[in-house]
Parts: structure tokens; sequence; C-alpha cells
């Protein structure tokens, strides 16, 4: 669906551009931003590898563990049936903290192995007779993760940061006010929803 959006919206501006005439300003225009995508991405993999970096070390120095203990009383909140050893937990947490300080590359391996654990889970819930969803049915967990990591708390965007930084902005950090106060709304919309939605 976004492809064919993206194809059509890409044949409408040639077919404009040929239309009026443009066909050399397009042309140079689409290689000038050829040539600053690649800038960007340059830039952004830098940044990329250097923050799932230091979430890896903190993972693997028990900084993330710790973390999750201190933030156990919201996981527990937020997944009440959740087990407490449950790998799904770290994995959870990983993804929450990743989003706070804006590092949506390192949330993404952390959300995924979530959802495998969280599946996994249902799967063994199923198997015991426990109450569970039908097969191929999102779980409780798995739509609570979901929208918490949609809704993504940030401390510190990151990326909006770098694009900024990128694009000559005299303050690139000036949207940490606004980026907070709107992912605080979310954040605390989506933990609303998510218990008024449990309770069915």
């Amino acid at each position: 669906m976004l492809n064919d959006l993206w194809a059509a919206m890409l044949i409408l501006g040639i077919v404009y551009g040929a239309l009026q005439g443009r066909l050399p300003e397009l042309t140079e225009a689409a290689l000038e931003s050829a040539g600053e995508a690649v800038t960007l991405c340059i830039t952004m993999a830098g940044i990329m590898a250097l923050w799932v970096g230091l979430m890896e070390i903190a993972q693997r120095s028990g900084v993330i563990r710790r973390a999750s203990r201190a933030i156990a009383p919201f996981m527990n909140f937020m997944f009440p049936r959740l087990p407490r050893e449950h790998p799904a937990r770290e994995y959870i947490t990983t993804n929450v903290i990743a989003n706070i300080f804006g590092l949506g590359w390192a949330a993404t391996p952390a959300g995924l192995k979530a959802m495998e654990a969280l599946s996994d889970l249902e799967e063994e819930r199923r198997r015991m007779g426990q109450q569970a969803r039908k097969k191929g049915t999102a779980s409780n967990e798995m739509c609570t993760f979901l929208v918490l990591n949609i809704a993504s708390l940030q401390l510190i965007p990151v990326n909006i940061i770098a694009y900024r930084s990128q694009y000559g902005s005299v303050n690139p950090a000036a949207i940490l006010a606004p980026s907070l106060v709107a992912t605080l709304i979310s954040a605390v919309v989506a933990v609303v929803f998510c218990k008024l939605m449990d309770r069915g």
C-alpha cells in the first residue's frame, strides 16, 4: 500500500514537472537529494552505531537488569499476568529504556524479541490449558506492549536532534521540551487506554 502511494506521488511529481517544462530542475533536485540522503545516512549510521553499542554494553554489564528492577512496579502494573522472571520482561524493559532515550534503532531488536517471547508465552498458556487467546490473535500483553512502544515517551529525542543538527539548526536541542511534553501526554494516554481495554 505504502509502496503504491510513494510510486504514485513520484510519478505525479515527474509528470507535473514535465508538463511545466521543468525537467532540468527536477533532475538537478533529484541528484542533489540523492547526495544529501547519502550524507544523512552516513551521519545517522555513526550515531546509531554509538547508541546501539552503548545499549549493548548496558545490557551485558547488567545496567538493563538493574533498570528493570527499578521500573518493576510500572511493569507489574502494565503487565500483571507476565511472570516476574520471564525473558519478555527484560526485552520490554530494554525497549522502553531505549525509547525513553530516543533510540528507536536500539529499541527495535529488543521489541522484536519481546514480541517473540510474548508469543511463546501465549503458546505455552494454550498448551497448559490456561486462559489464552486463540492462535493468531495478539495477547493483552502484546497489545499493551505495542501501544506503549508506539507512544514512546522520550527524554532525549536523539534522532530528531541529529536530523536538526545535520540540516543546520542553530539550536538542535530546542526540541527537547516540546518532545518531552508531547511524548509524555501520548504515554499517559497509552497507559490509560491499555488499562481500560485490559478490563475486558
